[in-house]
């Protein structure tokens, strides 16, 4: 058998089993979380036929290039970061450039230190430097954010430090708020400012024990996505100065960002801070009680090794590491859900190694009704999949 056939045969598999647990999301009876995302157009749609008349006067005007209902949104998030104003994006990948860009302007060094698994680095295909003139030099590449110690040490200047909040790809993890204040002055020491990829920043109020305003006021700007968290159907906030956000809507204009009408995104948006903004911290609590009933359950069901990561979440999302590969986990994951309703691993299994294999989990309001007791069944139902 040739390579090329080899290589085809690979990727139809992969394209099935991406198709079977498509189709076990949206069936599967117990699910830790099953954002809106994975819906129907229909279900979309309804979303803002049921909710949208509680958070808007839809006889109002609809909006034309970024006015109205889409400055009610900018007005709204702008105070709830305690920020003096706010833009909002189509994507955060073009508000996180859009502001660093700025404050290049503003500090004449378009350096920008950042973790080495930070999202403009590992998912957006070099965008900082092919798009939009900046320097991204990586601070660390340890599984967590930045030090103080790093940020006063490294060998190089820099304009603006950018801090992901939660770091995602390292497993959803947060400083300590001390640590996190330490950061930020030892980059003022620096004289650099200071922006936060606050994509998931809604989830970080429990971790901290602080209010979004005191924990965005730490930065000079602040992006936060309006889908991740909220369940919104797309679209980014970018918040901070006044000055700095008038700027930042011209530059939205020249990078394709001033969209004719916005309406439907931003309804859902203002659905999502009314409804699912509320509920986050008690996602965050349960997904405590998840991780601690999956560590439970894999070391009374004879799994050599395992880990989650963080072992206690910091958000409501977090990592399993399993001693497999990951196709055995992942066909285990999906055939479970296909003979039992229950889809305890949902999300992709990555190879990490070895014979070694990582997957994301992730607590929301579907994953509520779950006890300690049935995650731990969960597993032990999982694992008995693992030698089949």
């Amino acid at each position: 058998m040739s390579d090329a056939t080899e290589q085809g045969e690979e990727q139809t598999t992969q394209q099935r089993l991406r198709e079977r647990r498509a189709t076990a999301n949206r069936e599967a009876r117990r699910i830790l979380s099953r954002p809106g995302f994975t819906g129907t157009i229909r279900e979309r749609l309804a979303l803002l036929r049921d909710e949208a008349p509680r958070v808007y006067d839809l006889d109002e005007p609809a909006d034309m290039y970024g006015n109205r209902i889409v400055e009610t949104l900018e007005d709204r998030v702008a105070g709830l970061l305690g920020m003096e104003a706010a833009a909002f994006f189509p994507t955060g990948t073009m508000a996180q450039q859009v502001a660093l860009r700025c404050w290049a302007g503003r500090t004449g060094n378009p350096t920008v230190a950042l973790h080495a698994l930070a999202h403009p680095e590992v998912h957006e295909r070099n965008a900082f430097s092919q798009v939009s003139g900046l320097r991204p030099v990586q601070v660390t590449r340890e599984p967590r954010l930045p030090s103080a110690e790093e940020v006063r040490g490294f060998e190089e200047p820099f304009g603006a430090l950018m801090l992901e909040l939660p770091l995602r790809d390292a497993g959803y993890v947060l400083p300590s708020w001390e640590e996190l204040v330490d950061t930020v002055e030892a980059a003022r020491e620096r004289d650099a400012v200071v922006h936060f990829d606050g994509a998931r920043l809604w989830e970080c109020t429990v971790h901290f024990g602080r209010p979004l305003d005191e924990i965005a006021g730490l930065a000079d700007s602040v992006y936060v996505s309006l889908y991740k968290s909220l369940d919104g159907f797309s679209g980014a906030v970018l918040a901070g100065p006044g000055a700095l956000v008038e700027e930042a809507k011209a530059w939205r204009h020249r990078y394709g960002g001033m969209v004719f009408q916005q309406f439907p995104t931003v309804l859902s948006a203002l659905v999502g801070l009314e409804r699912e903004l509320p509920r986050l911290p008690g996602y965050v609590a349960h997904a405590r009680v998840v991780a601690a009933a999956l560590r439970e359950g894999f070391a009374g069901s004879g799994v050599p090794w395992t880990r989650v990561h963080p072992e206690v979440p910091h958000t409501y999302e977090f990592q399993v590491w399993l001693p497999y590969d990951a196709e055995v986990l992942a066909n285990a994951a999906v055939r479970q859900a296909e003979e039992t309703g229950t889809f305890l691993f949902a999300r992709p299994w990555a190879p990490a190694g070895p014979g070694l294999a990582v997957t994301e989990v992730t607590v929301r309001s579907a994953g509520l009704e779950w006890t300690a007791d049935d995650v731990k069944a969960a597993v032990a139902d999982f694992v008995s999949r693992l030698t089949e």
